[in-house]
């Protein structure tokens, strides 16, 4: 006789949670009842090791029936006696798994389970669940039945085999609300949901599929039949030995999982065991997908527990300075609140991310010191993804990216490390130096260079956008500080120079005040140069914002404007500070108009826009007619 019985721990409530909430994908509920029947199996494989009478060839099968809109999912595990059923699918968020592995010894059974509600992701699908069950230890068998709506009921019934069958009478398609449930009984929907979540789960789960011969005879009709398929592949191939697997097999892998067309740059296989037991199989791409630098572009590797498939991309597994590796973790050590698909953000798994994290760091340090040209090619792909890494955070991750980072210089047009570069240096440099824009020969043409291309000083050529904002996060490199040739003073000339200078800066005061006043909303100073030595001028920054992060700043969406302070140096060995000196002394009026073409000269020398090039344009056409005069 049946017996009705109420769900406990304010069931009613939950259910409507869960099934309305919880899991935002409905798909999962198979997901769910094969990875049950998985820890069933794991059960009764464990009790076979002490009684061979309980062993047997264990699967999981699923049926579908059209016509009575069913699904049935058969195991041949331990199964269930009435009071687990109680006390396991009449308790929500009761995990009978969990129990079961705690009350053994043998750390090597292997339970799926510890998830407590994913029976009763069944009711997203179903208007009815019914369980029947037979316990290897008992030789009653039982029937659940229950719609979900805050009771059960449990009666005695036949069953020959021991094990578990749970058979789902799914909803009828919801116009309202667009819901299609006709879909979960087609055997390719079910195919392909196998395959996405359970293709790993290490014991058969078959099917009857139906398939068709074409005969020869055109004439003849084609043959449909039926046949039972094993719609997972069971064994994964990161729990396979390292040593056992191909090139060719992770490629396949790589190219199967992650839907990418070239074989990989690299492979990171990696099983920990210990306190925090995990595997990772990593890829580096060949290629950088199309939006890697997009809003858009989702980072994270697909996690797996214990093989079964949890998340696609779980973005806390890795830094965005790696976002562009793709992989998987598969670990059995996660604390899973009430659905796989909201995981806490437990300790277990920051371990296993910071794990990955040095691990791949390991592996390119490695590849820079062993394969440097190897690793050229991948930083050419990747670098400045290493870079925004010493930016972000305010540089929190400098230590341990700075030694994978590399510049083309003026002396080498191979890449070097900043360790390369500093162990170049003479003795008697104390800086290092670098030059920013957009490319090396843009560079190499900067009046600024003179001074240290005469002191036959190497110079790092910073080419990217982020390169002048992740060296003032870096600020120094051992006891080295980064100085930009563009930027303030270089303290390379001699002090008897200097003394000199100083001295014709005096004495030119008041022209270099009437260049100053011409330039008054254009520059800070205008000043003669220590650092020109054929160039007739040249604009440096002064401290902070230089006018390379300007010009990045005002390419950017929603630019403020944002402006390097700039001042004007002119070459005092150059004719055309004579030339200013004796206009200054037979026109004075005229040095203004020379004092804002040296200026916008200045500009276009250092790939800035010219302010107003109408009036640049003017005074240039003006000069060349006074020339000819």
């Amino acid at each position: 006789m049946a017996k009705t019985k109420q769900f406990k721990t304010e069931s009613k409530k939950l259910l409507e949670l869960m099934i309305n909430s919880i899991y935002t994908h409905k798909e999962i509920f198979l997901r769910e009842l094969i990875s049950n029947a998985s820890d069933a199996l794991d059960k009764r494989h464990y009790l076979a090791l002490t009684d061979a009478s309980k062993a047997d060839e264990y699967e999981v099968f699923i049926q579908l029936d059209n016509e009575k809109r069913t699904i049935t999912i058969t195991d041949n595990g331990v199964g269930l006696t009435e009071e687990e059923l109680v006390n396991n699918l009449g308790t929500i968020a009761r995990s009978g798994s969990k129990e079961f592995k705690e009350g053994v010894e043998n750390d090597d059974i292997d339970i799926i389970g510890q998830f407590g509600v994913g029976f009763y992701s069944a009711f997203m699908v179903s208007q009815n669940v019914t369980v029947i069950t037979k316990s290897v230890n008992y030789e009653q068998a039982f029937k659940w039945s229950s719609s979900g709506t805050g009771s059960y009921t449990i009666s005695e019934t036949s069953k020959e085999e021991y094990g578990t069958t749970v058979i789902l009478t799914l909803r009828d398609n919801d116009e309202e609300t667009e819901e299609n449930y006709d879909e979960f009984l087609t055997e390719h929907k079910i195919k392909s949901l196998v395959k996405k979540y359970s293709d790993y789960v290490r014991y058969p789960i078959k099917m009857d599929v139906t398939k068709t011969d074409y005969p020869d005879d055109k004439d003849q009709n084609p043959i449909t039949y039926s046949e039972t398929e094993t719609l997972n592949s069971m064994i994964p191939l990161w729990k396979r030995n390292k040593s056992d697997i191909t090139d060719v097999e992770y490629t396949d892998f790589y190219k199967h999982q992650f839907n990418d067309f070239e074989e990989p740059f690299k492979v990171i296989h990696t099983k920990v065991e210990g306190l925090t037991t995990y595997t990772s199989l990593l890829f580096i791409p060949r290629k950088a997908p199309f939006d890697l630098y997009s809003e858009k572009f989702e980072k994270g590797l697909q996690l797996f527990s214990k093989g079964v498939f949890i998340m696609d991309k779980n973005k806390d597994l890795l830094p965005d300075y790696f976002r562009f590796v793709r992989g998987l973790v598969d670990t059995s050590d996660l604390s899973l609140n009430i659905s796989r698909e909201m995981l806490q953000q437990d300790r277990q798994l920051k371990k296993i991310a910071t794990n990955v994290e040095k691990k791949i760091r390991a592996e390119l340090e490695k590849m820079l010191k062993n394969d440097r040209e190897t690793y050229i090619e991948f930083y050419n792909t990747y670098g400045i993804n290493l870079k925004y890494g010493i930016y972000e955070g305010f540089g929190v991750n400098k230590e341990k990216l700075q030694d994978l980072i590399m510049f083309k210089t003026t002396k080498n047009d191979e890449f070097v490390t900043l360790k390369d570069y500093v162990n170049a240096m003479p003795e008697e440099q104390k800086v290092i130096y670098y030059a920013s824009g957009k490319t090396k020969d843009s560079i190499l043409a900067l009046p600024q260079m003179d001074l240290v291309k005469e002191k036959d000083y190497e110079v790092l050529l910073f080419t990217d956008d982020i390169d002048e904002f992740m060296v003032n996060i870096l600020m120094k490199y051992e006891d080295f500080e980064f100085k930009s040739i563009n930027q303030g003073d270089l303290d390379l000339v001699d002090k008897e120079v200097e003394e000199k200078l100083d001295e014709l800066s005096k004495e030119k005061e008041s022209l270099l005040n009437t260049l100053k006043e011409a330039l008054a909303d254009k520059v800070t100073d205008v000043k003669l140069s220590k650092r020109l030595k054929d160039s007739p001028v040249c604009l440096v920054s002064g401290e902070g914002l230089s006018m390379e992060m300007e010009k990045v700043l005002k390419n950017m969406p929603n630019a403020n404007d944002a402006k390097a302070t700039k001042i004007l140096e002119i070459n005092p060995n150059h004719e055309i500070f004579n030339t200013l000196e004796t206009l200054y002394e037979t026109k004075p009026d005229s040095v203004k108009k020379y004092a804002k073409i040296l200026y916008n000269q200045a500009l276009l020398i250092e790939g800035l826009p010219l302010d107003n090039p109408v009036e640049f344009s003017n005074l240039m056409v003006e000069l060349m007619i006074k020339g000819n005069k």
